[in-house]
């Protein structure tokens, strides 16, 4: 199976500050355009000169503002009247338009495929930094070329491999990107082998015992790291909220602890089983997800609104961020509203796309119409847990699960987007869930010179993040007819990459 935030101060707004606080359940300067850029590099960036983004509505500060960017830094920004434009400046007049400061930041991807497509796609999209949940070499060296200006590319956070239980869902032949444990003792090493991997955190995974996921916890905090991923099975979400899981990533696992017979829901997961005679990591994966609707179809008959309430109200007050990836839960439940095809497939290479609908077609196999009804059901039940997890307070982060079929990086967020404000959150607060709350959590650097730069305020209608302008990313300015250019430089690169000989055509999966 292959892979896959007006603010105190203005500046404050700008340098990592306040962007969005989430609400309770509440004369021009002419237009000077720079040299442009070649291919999809940043190492032709200018040194010594200032940027001058005037007279934009800055989200968190107020209308008519403007922004200095020097070195890759923001400089100074406050309302343009009070921000003199000095000399020999490079001016954009930004009248009419609107300044998401940091950027959409992404929060659960995974990426594999050829580095002139992906890495580009996300800030051309106006995502400017992305959390890597299953981390490979290949991550780090993008990270160092973006560092470095030699790859267009947004800020990476990165995972260590996976550590599962034995045997992990992906054990076989993916073994060499899972570290599988089977007591506190070989838990302990996998952590270490983690930080010594230079991962920013540790992934934790479905099939954990609770005295590995234990060690994990314990060896994470001494090692310095934080870690995050999937509520194994076998252990309760309270229990890894008050242990300190910075993220919990998917709804299947909040589905099944909010089911009035919890314990009869997790004996029903225990007796699920993988056939260790099928050939690949995904036929076993695939078996298993069928299984497991069954059981998601009962918690979900038994669903418990005060139990679910007195869960959320303790994640909120651990602090435990949640990551619903509605768009993946989508596209694997309502796949009667799957694209054939969309503009955005252009940008990823036929080899990759053109496994999708094989790959839905082996997860939904065998399907009645009362499973399918079933399905529907569950998903419209995750949009009630996610406008269950907003109510208590719990921090909600936008990620998709990229990497996966349908989602195209970049794209893919904007997707999610629209899925959480359909789930019932108001505008404000799902900007918040891709903005003020991935930065404080990732600890992304104060000053950082990343913006998004968009034609309508997507405060009033989150959709308006589409209506993309132009993008700031580590002190370069992509204007529009820049960023279109890029993006037309990627969807050619797509279109002429061949498969890699020893593949990533299909998408990973790690939704359960």
């Amino acid at each position: 199976m292959p892979t896959r935030r007006e603010a105190l101060a203005a500046s404050a707004a700008l340098t990592g500050g306040a962007l969005l606080s989430a609400a309770p359940s509440a004369a021009a300067t002419p237009r000077v355009t720079p040299q442009r850029a070649t291919s999809v590099s940043v190492s032709d960036r200018s040194s010594g000169t200032t940027i001058a983004l005037t007279h934009a509505t800055v989200l968190g500060a107020g209308p008519d503002h403007t922004v200095l960017v020097r070195d890759g830094r923001i400089t100074r920004t406050g309302r343009s009247a009070e921000v003199p434009v000095p000399p020999g400046a490079t001016v954009y007049d930004l009248t009419g338009k609107y300044i998401v400061p940091g950027g959409l930041v992404e929060s659960h991807v995974h990426n594999d495929g050829p580095e002139n497509v992906l890495p580009p796609l996300f800030p051309l999209n106006g995502v400017t930094a992305v959390r890597e949940m299953w981390g490979r070499p290949v991550h780090h060296e993008w990270r160092d070329k973006i560092r470095a200006g030699e790859l267009l590319g947004p800020r990476w956070v990165i995972a260590g491999s996976i550590i599962d239980g034995s045997p992990s869902l992906w054990a076989g032949d993916l073994e060499e990107r899972v570290i599988e444990v089977a007591d506190a003792p070989s838990a302990r090493r996998a952590v270490r082998e983690t930080r010594a991997s230079g991962a920013d955190f540790v992934k934790v995974y479905s099939r954990l015992t609770p005295e590995a996921y234990e060690a994990i916890a314990d060896e994470s905090r001494r090692q310095g790291l934080r870690y995050a991923g999937h509520c194994p099975d076998t252990l309760p979400i309270a229990r890894a909220s008050d242990a300190g899981q910075q993220s919990i990533e998917h709804l299947h696992a909040l589905l099944l602890a909010t089911s009035a017979r919890e314990s009869e829901v997790r004996r029903a997961m225990a007796r699920v089983r993988i056939d260790p005679a099928l050939g690949t990591s995904f036929e076993r994966y695939a078996s298993w997800f069928r299984q497991v609707h069954a059981v998601e179809w009962r918690a979900v008959q038994t669903y418990d609104v005060g139990r679910t309430r007195a869960l959320f109200d303790r994640l909120a007050a651990n602090g435990t961020h949640v990551v619903p990836t509605l768009t993946v839960h989508h596209s694997l439940e309502r796949t009667d509203q799957l694209p054939e095809d969309s503009p955005e497939f252009a940008y990823l290479p036929g080899w990759m796309t053109e496994y999708w609908p094989t790959i839905w077609a082996a997860l939904t196999a065998g399907r009645t119409a009362q499973d399918t009804a079933r399905i529907h059901r569950i998903y419209e039940h995750r949009l009630r847990l996610v406008a269950e997890l907003h109510r208590a307070g719990v921090p909600l982060l936008a990620g998709t699960d990229t990497g996966t079929g349908y989602a195209v990086p970049g794209f893919s967020l904007h997707h999610e987007l629209e899925l959480l404000a359909e789930a019932g959150l108001p505008a404000r607060d799902v900007l918040h869930a891709a903005t003020t709350a991935p930065a404080r959590m990732l600890g992304l650097p104060a000053g950082r010179a990343d913006l998004l730069v968009l034609d309508a305020d997507p405060r009033t209608d989150v959709r308006h993040t589409r209506r993309i302008d132009s993008v700031l990313v580590a002190g370069r300015y992509l204007d529009r007819a820049e960023r279109l250019r890029l993006l037309s430089d990627v969807a050619r690169a797509a279109a002429a990459s061949e498969p890699p000989a020893t593949g990533a055509a299909a998408p990973h999966l790690c939704v359960h």
